[in-house]
């Protein structure tokens, strides 16, 4: 007994012990297999949405019918057991699977020890009592807490396999999790490392090419991708995989390719479409990745008569993470044209013109349709006319959430009719809801309840989510700082812009992808005539700060200044002396009217988004380590 001991704890030299959630992984000193700590609010996030997924599928007739199918072994196995006590003697154990379907195919390896090698004594959690129970109920598909397994997880790229044994620990009802990678080296540390947490009878180790695997035939409820770099490449097979119902995670960190303009050929190429570019809208370039994500997911998905369904997409730090729900439904694969966008926009001003791809209403489904017209943004005015009351009914009908019925894009073509600038294409894209409230608060419940010693990043889990939750559906978000910097302007405080929207009688959020931008329901035409209204104000409280200014000044030469100043801004306040003839801002002053705007009476949407900002939030990652972002690629030598 001493020499293994020795022995072990020779071996334990080797390794550096990580350890995340209620996992611990066992890495390589020489870090073959690499671990990466800012990746800790993804993983978190990914056992929260995993476990939100199970509550909603759950009460799913899908859900409902794996369920019972699970139960069926473990009541027949209850009631034996009943019998036995009667009769005095010890039933018959039998290992019974939640699901006859889901037997494993002779083709795949079905012990880790076939994948990788398992070290002696590799781990002292797999000899303890605690983890003996825990193997023989699920040897008989039953969970810790007396439910029923069923639910099976792929992590297609695992690595070191830590987000795979995170979820054989704290995902509930799991039957199967497969921790697939292509490298021997990391099949082995995974292998040990799963002996080591005592979870050798819930998390396989498996080596092969994950394009191959997913599209093997075998699915599963849960499918994570999470590659270095784009997931383009195994979205197809990765679709696949996924059963009717089930949840697909993805995250991409090539966010230079998705939100950057130094690849427009290779974001086409992967994604299938291009983002905003360098031009002015490209503020809003983190949405348009996740957009571009989304797009390619729901192409994928069509293809195999599947839909999807975003239930939450986020753009954290330097990657995109989504979260989709994949449904088998032709019917529902037949929005897709209409759920997919193209988006001109503005190289000067920014504006975006949505086009869809597609129209849809009464049964019927018709190709694009758009009006080609020199007064097109009156037509857009016009309708921005509508009561508040009409407008909030407009955005939260599930109707007009999922039907486009006769939608036109009403755009002037050629130059931009408020700056004078040329439009550029991008899309095609995700045009649909990139978030499910509901699925959300589910998500939030759990996060509240959730241990701070497991889930060491579950505040600012709670603060992208809050704002992820209060985003409008509108795609695309206003760069306030952007805007105002077009006029020459201070920035404007978000506080002063949501009065002046809700004024207006338009809508008003924050965004989760980034500071000082808004989602709003005002058209263009009127976000321009709150900038100009904006720069009126910053110019009335700049007069009066050089008019005290003046007053206090005794040196001849510096009052002469200031009241030249005066003189300027008292000539016309509505204008910037900053600005020349060619400028974007100055084309901007030509066309936008000056309009009176309230920036000073509060309403619902200041007053909603002014107590979102006071709550004490960790909303935005600050850089916590030097030189911190995505790690080296993994080597790909085997020793």
């Amino acid at each position: 007994m001493l020499k293994r001991l020795v022995r072990f704890m020779s071996s334990m030299d080797q390794f550096r012990i990580v350890q995340e959630g209620r996992a611990t992984v066992l890495a390589p000193k020489e870090d073959k297999v690499f671990y990466n700590p800012i990746q800790q609010f993804n993983r978190d996030l990914s056992v929260m949405a995993i476990q939100a997924w199970l509550q909603e599928h759950k009460q799913s007739k899908v859900g409902k019918r794996e369920l019972q199918r699970a139960e069926r072994p473990l009541k027949k196995m209850k009631l034996e057991e009943k019998d036995a006590e009667k009769e005095g003697t010890q039933p018959e154990k039998k290992e019974t699977q939640p699901e006859k379907e889901e037997a494993q195919p002779e083709k795949e390896e079905a012990q880790p020890e076939k994948e990788g090698t398992q070290p002696e004594n590799s781990g002292k959690a797999s000899e303890s009592t605690e983890d003996g129970e825990s193997h023989a109920k699920a040897a008989t598909g039953e969970n810790a807490d007396g439910g029923a397994r069923f639910v099976r997880i792929l992590e297609a790229l695992s690595a070191t396999g830590l987000r795979a044994i995170r979820y054989g620990h704290e995902v509930p009802q799991v039957s199967r999790v497969v921790a697939n990678d292509l490298l021997p080296a990391a099949v082995e540390s995974i292998t040990r490392s799963v002996a080591h947490n005592g979870l050798s009878h819930l998390v396989q180790a498996h080596q092969g090419d994950a394009i191959r695997y997913m599209a093997s035939g075998e699915q599963f409820h849960v499918v994570d991708l999470d590659p270095y770099g784009t997931a383009a490449p195994f979205l197809d097979s990765a679709i696949q995989s996924v059963r009717d119902g089930g949840l697909l995670l993805v995250t991409c960190t090539d966010a230079g390719v998705l939100a950057g303009s130094g690849y427009p050929e290779k974001c086409f190429a992967l994604y299938g479409g291009n983002n905003l570019g360098s031009a002015a809208a490209s503020e809003a370039n983190h949405e348009a990745g996740l957009r571009l994500i989304l797009g390619a997911i729901a192409a994928a998905g069509a293809r195999h008569k599947k839909a999807i369904e975003p239930v939450l997409s986020l753009s954290v730090d330097y990657y995109f993470r989504v979260f989709v729900r994949v449904r088998a439904s032709g019917l529902a694969v037949k929005q897709l044209a209409s759920e997919t966008m193209l988006a001109y926009h503005c190289v000067g001003c920014g504006n975006i013109v949505e086009q869809r791809m597609g129209r849809a209403g009464k049964g019927k489904f018709h190709t694009p349709r758009v009006t080609f017209e020199g007064k097109a943004r009156e037509s857009k005015e016009a309708e921005s006319q509508e009561s508040q009351q009409s407008q909030q009914k407009e955005n939260t009908s599930a109707k007009q959430r999922k039907k486009h019925d006769d939608e036109e894009t009403h755009f002037s073509g050629g130059l931009c009719g408020f700056c004078s600038r040329p439009h550029h294409l991008a899309g095609p894209m995700w045009g649909g809801e990139l978030h499910s409230a509901s699925f959300i608060d589910r998500v939030l419940a759990i996060n509240a309840a959730a241990s701070p010693e497991t889930y060491a990043t579950r505040e600012r889990i709670r603060g992208m989510l809050s704002l992820a939750r209060s985003e409008l559906r509108a795609p695309f978000y206003v760069s306030l700082n952007q805007m105002s910097s077009f006029f020459r302007a201070p920035p404007i405080p978000i506080d002063e812009f949501a009065r002046a929207a809700g004024n207006m009688g338009h809508e008003v959020s924050l965004t989760h992808a980034k500071k000082n931008c808004v989602k709003t329901s005002a058209p263009w035409s009127h976000v321009l005539v709150i900038f100009v209204a904006w720069l009126r104000r910053s110019n009335t409280r700049r007069l009066q700060e050089l008019q005290t200014s003046l007053e206090s000044e005794q040196d001849s030469e510096k009052r002469a200044r200031l009241e030249e100043k005066i003189a300027k801004l008292s000539a016309d306040l509505g204008a910037s002396a900053n600005l020349t003839p060619g400028m974007v801002g100055a084309a901007l002053l030509r066309t936008a009217p000056r309009l009176d705007v309230d920036f000073d009476t509060a309403n619902d949407q200041s007053a909603r988004l002014a107590q979102l900002r006071r709550l004490k939030m960790v909303r935005y990652q600050e850089n916590p380590t030097k030189n911190w972002g995505p790690m080296a690629r993994p080597g790909g030598k085997n020793d």
